[in-house]
């Protein structure tokens, strides 16, 4: 028999996807307010591998990757992305119009888990409507996408951003274990 294990912290990190960088601004503030310092953030990309947003959100759409300096309980993420919903909305021009898309998620030693609002077979559920996205798993020496992995999310630029995000939340992971010897 196998005894219950503490997963870990892991690492807070979130999608931007926006046309306005004032809105984006005013997004990160709130969740470095909530959230705590940023460690990492991309450069401003184009977001054009779907036109999913297109008509809620007009076109031009562009994404930013950010990721959080403190590490994070895993089963916080579900309470994260109500918490982002809550912003989407709030920062909205009018209902069903939002002016920028939040997309929080971890990465940890094994894996990029995005949370989300819309189940899948390969979406496990979590808790208050939120399910986890399995999105890229680490094996050969980098991440990997799945048959249901977002194109955007296989692309070589974003598998570049998470493969660094893991090397950064390695060494954060080291340090924290070497202090608490």
């Amino acid at each position: 028999m196998g005894n219950p294990t503490n997963p870990g912290p892991v690492k807070l990190i979130s999608s931007l996807i926006f046309n306005d960088n004032e809105v984006v601004r005013v997004a990160a503030e709130e969740l470095i307010d909530h959230f705590g310092p940023l460690d990492f953030v991309s450069e401003i990309m184009p977001f054009d591998f779907t036109d999913y947003y297109t008509e809620e959100m007009g076109g031009n759409l562009s994404r930013r990757i950010i990721a959080f300096e403190p590490l994070i309980n895993p089963e916080l993420i579900s309470s994260i992305k109500l918490f982002t919903n809550q912003m989407e909305g709030i920062l909205a021009s009018k209902p069903n119009q939002r002016r920028i898309n939040i997309d929080p998620g971890y990465v940890n030693s094994y894996h990029l888990i995005l949370a989300t609002t819309k189940p899948a077979p390969h979406r496990p559920y979590l808790k208050e409507g939120i399910y986890a996205d399995l999105t890229l798993l680490y094996y050969n020496k980098g991440f990997k996408p799945l048959p249901w992995t977002y194109p955007d999310y296989a692309s070589d630029q974003l598998i570049a951003i998470i493969n660094s995000l893991r090397q950064k939340f390695l060494f954060q992971l080291k340090r924290l274990r070497n202090n608490s010897l």
